[in-house]
């Protein structure tokens, strides 16, 4: 049998090679658009060793800081933390349109307001924007991400005003506001339905607290350190479900012996404030992890037992005339 001729053999083994795909090609899953916004973004931080990774020449769902949907292979996920990264959040960010999760975090040298680009991204539903040096206000645009659950703005510099707007995000499960220099009231009808857990402590919010949260159940109330006034009673009742609250440091004044406690507190840090009356006696029933009513104008006996002799002294001294143990006898 004749065998073919080289040249026939080299035309079938050049077609052969040229029908492969090219292995680079193959390996690109990273959307092009996708890719350019990622190098403008990294290229306005002035190229950052932080995003080394991030080069054209590679794909970029396998670069740090970024993670592609596996169906779509488009960019849902940018997260930069802890790393030495200077400037403003780039307007860019507001062009990655499948972007789920946006993180910025432990990044002193972050600067500049919160841009308004962010409003386009409306498939986000995690927004951290924590422990940088981001100025200016709370925006209100975030109430157009309708599909936001988790909102982190805590450890910035923030000031004026908490936008009433927010409360028209009605999926959150937690919201940070916590560690800025936030003035003003707090909005009525804002947080409430089934928003579990919100911070907004270490501010300067004045006024008192709205009646609408006395209508809606929270996991998490943390709102110390304010100048916050009046009542707070209306936020227990039998019938609620918090866990953990924390109001100390401010300027509230009520009643406690009148105030119902829920079975599910298991936190209560009231020091530092104005409060009057006695310690109730279902105070003992609950199963207290953590309590604290000192620097009041408490009276009366300490009930006995449960959880309350558990805690050292620390937790009720500087009352008014607050006594027994672990507090000396009355």
């Amino acid at each position: 049998m004749n065998s073919p001729p080289p040249l026939l053999l080299l035309g079938l083994s050049l077609l052969l090679f040229l029908s492969l795909p090219t292995p680079s090609l193959a390996a690109e899953r990273c959307n092009p658009n996708d890719k350019k916004v990622l190098l403008k973004i990294k290229k306005s931080f002035g190229n950052p060793y932080l995003l080394a990774s991030w080069v054209s020449s590679s794909d970029c769902c396998d670069w740090y800081q970024v993670e592609c949907d596996r169906t779509t292979n488009r960019i849902i996920s940018l997260t930069i933390f802890a790393g030495n990264l200077s400037g403003q959040i780039p307007a860019a960010v507001g062009d990655l349109p499948y972007l789920q999760t946006l993180v910025f975090r432990k990044l002193s040298n972050l600067t500049g307001t919160i841009p308004s680009a962010i409003a386009k991204l409306t498939h986000l539903t995690l927004v951290e924007l924590s422990w940088t040096n981001l100025t200016g206000p709370v925006p209100a645009f975030f109430a157009q991400l309708k599909n936001l659950t988790f909102l982190d703005l805590s450890f910035n510099d923030l000031s004026g005003s908490i936008p009433p707007e927010l409360g028209q995000l009605t999926n959150l499960d937690a919201i940070h506001l916590d560690r800025n220099k936030l003035t003003g009231k707090i909005p009525e009808w804002i947080f409430t339905g089934d928003v579990p857990d919100i911070y907004l402590s270490h501010n300067q919010l004045t006024g008192p607290i709205p009646k609408s949260f006395g209508y809606y159940n929270y996991t998490t109330l943390d709102f110390s350190r304010n100048m916050l006034s009046g009542d707070l009673s209306f936020l227990f009742g039998s019938n609620k479900t918090v866990q953990i609250v924390d109001f100390s440091r401010n300027k509230l004044e009520f009643k406690l012996s009148n105030v119902v406690f829920p079975a599910s507190l298991t936190s209560l840090d009231l020091n530092h404030n104005k409060i009057f009356g006695s310690l109730p006696e279902e105070l003992t029933t609950l199963n207290f992890q953590y309590l604290n009513v000192s620097y009041n104008r408490l009276c009366g006996k300490i009930p006995t037992g449960g959880k309350l002799q558990s805690f050292a002294a620390t937790s009720y001294f500087h009352n008014k005339c607050l006594c027994g143990a672990p507090l000396p006898a009355c």
